[in-house]
């Protein structure tokens, strides 16, 4: 159902009403193991301050390196783990491999 409200527009009012970091999950993208939407990570990074945490999408772990590059703080991801596709020590690797700081 389309509610008329731009994803972008509301992540901005968020933050002015006090919102402390996003959690941007995809819709278009969740369960496809395409990649995340990084435009919308994108655009959300580049209008507000807050940290995302980028959902919806994710089928390699160079997509969690583009959503991070794109300005994600954090990434989320389900499918590719629990179809066992990677291994979440192999998924850390890929992204220290890249600079990306894991934990």
């Amino acid at each position: 159902m389309n509610t008329g409200i731009d994803a972008v527009e509301w992540c901005v009012e968020g933050e002015r009403r006090g919102a402390g970091e996003y959690v941007l999950n995809s819709m278009d993208a969740d369960g496809t193991e395409v990649g995340y939407d990084l435009d919308l990570i994108s655009e959300v990074a580049g209008r507000t301050g807050l940290p995302i945490i980028a959902s919806g999408g994710a089928g390699h772990p160079d997509h969690m390196v583009a959503a991070v590059r794109a300005g994600a703080s954090a990434v989320l991801a389900a499918s590719i783990f629990h179809f066992n596709e990677w291994t979440i020590a192999d998924t850390k690797a890929r992204l220290a491999e890249a600079g990306i700081p894991v934990r």
